[in-house]
This record gives C-alpha cells, sequence and structure tokens, in this order.
C-alpha cells in the first residue's frame, strides 16, 4: 500500500518548478512508460547496484511515474523505498503501482526537509532541469538525506551550458554535477561511473552519464 505526505499549497521558487509541475510535467509522463524503459533500467540498476554492499533503503528525487524505482524493486525486492516528486499527475501514477508500499513526498525537492536518511539515495535525469541558482541547495539535500550512497545519472558536460529543450529555453542545464558535489562534500568518494550510449543495441539509455558516491 502507498502512502503519501499531505501536499500543501506552495509558491514555487522557480519557473522550472511550475514547468514541471504543470503541462510540460504531465505530458512527461504520459510520454515516459512501458516495460521497454524497466527493461532498459534494469540492464542501468543492475551494473551500479554490483558496486554496493547491503541496502535496505532507498529515496529517488524526481521520481516521475515511478520507471526507475520498479525496475530497481525487480531487483531489490525487500528494499524500502520513497519517492519525491512535484508534478501531480506523476504522483498520481505512483500510488497505482502495484505490489509495492512506497513513501511519497508529493513535493518539490527545493521544499524536501527530512531528518531521516536513506542508505541509497538516487537522482536521475533531474538535475539538468533544476535552476541552476538552486543546485547547491540540492545537493544538500542529497547529501543529508543520504546514510552512505548518492547515485548521480544525468547529462554531463565539463562545463556548465544551456541546452533548448523541446522548443524551451532555461529548461535543460548540463555539468558536472558528480563533481561539483565532490568538491563540496570532502568526504564522498567516487565509487564508479559509466555511459549509456543511445544506440547500445538492447537496454539504450539517453546518452547518460551516471556516477556512484560513497560517503
Amino acid at each position: 500500500m502507498n502512502k503519501s505526505t499531505k501536499p500543501e499549497d506552495v509558491n514555487f521558487v522557480t519557473e522550472q518548478e511550475k514547468f514541471w509541475s504543470q503541462g510540460f510535467g504531465d505530458e512527461y509522463t504520459h510520454r515516459n512508460q512501458g516495460d521497454s524503459l524497466i527493461a532498459r533500467n534494469l540492464a542501468l540498476f543492475s551494473k551500479i547496484f554490483s558496486h554496493t554492499q547491503k541496502i535496505n533503503s532507498l529515496i529517488e528525487f524526481g521520481a516521475n511515474r515511478g520507471l526507475n524505482i520498479e525496475a530497481i524493486k525487480k531487483l531489490l525486492p525487500e528494499l524500502e523505498v520513497s519517492a519525491v516528486e512535484i508534478n501531480n499527475l506523476a504522483v498520481e501514477e505512483l500510488r497505482k503501482i502495484e505490489g509495492m508500499e512506497l513513501e511519497i513526498y508529493p513535493q518539490s525537492i527545493l521544499d524536501f526537509n527530512t531528518i531521516r536518511v536513506w542508505d541509497f539515495v538516487l537522482i536521475k535525469g533531474v538535475l539538468i532541469h533544476i535552476n541552476p541558482n538552486c543546485l547547491e541547495q540540492v545537493y544538500d539535500r542529497l547529501y543529508e538525506s543520504s546514510e552512505r550512497y548518492i547515485c548521480i545519472v544525468e547529462y554531463y558536460n565539463p562545463t556548465p551550458v544551456e541546452i533548448t529543450y523541446r522548443g524551451h529555453q532555461g529548461k535543460l542545464f548540463k555539468r558536472d554535477f558528480a563533481g561539483e558535489m565532490l568538491d563540496r562534500f570532502k568526504n564522498l568518494q567516487l565509487l564508479d561511473y559509466g555511459f549509456v550510449y543511445h544506440r547500445d543495441s538492447h537496454f539504450p539509455q539517453d546518452d547518460l552519464t551516471w556516477f556512484l558516491l560513497e560517503k
């Protein structure tokens, strides 16, 4: 049975939060679904989790409809899972996932605040859409929520750059997110990293680079 904290009326700080909480975020949720995407995530996360030790709990920041969580639960069925998600339609899809007890925080990552920690913190395809002025705040959320591991799966670029995203400006930013976290938190270390090409013959991802960090 899924459970969530009670949604609150909020005034979003950034244009990016409004963008993803409204119609464009709904369209993204409708567009991204299907067993093939879960299969691709299974291939990705089986590789990532092979570098970890015992994990009992996980939280995903920006979980959308739960395609990553569904794949991870197939790999680690006993895992206790939580999710932070800003878009209401995506939250409803999370609640529909059958056979999974899921704690949902229906809010912006920038509003997320808890004293709890999880063994594994995941963010995938989300940092690229955060207002660059708020990235340090998000980095702090990821770090403070992690007992041991932080996994970042994003578009990589050695220097910050903005990319037009489906005709929209100010909505997609590439940079070295993992490197910035390693510089910000001196007790983090890089365990492993990898790249998944969009032309992979079996399990493509959208040219994503993953980084596994450990406290």
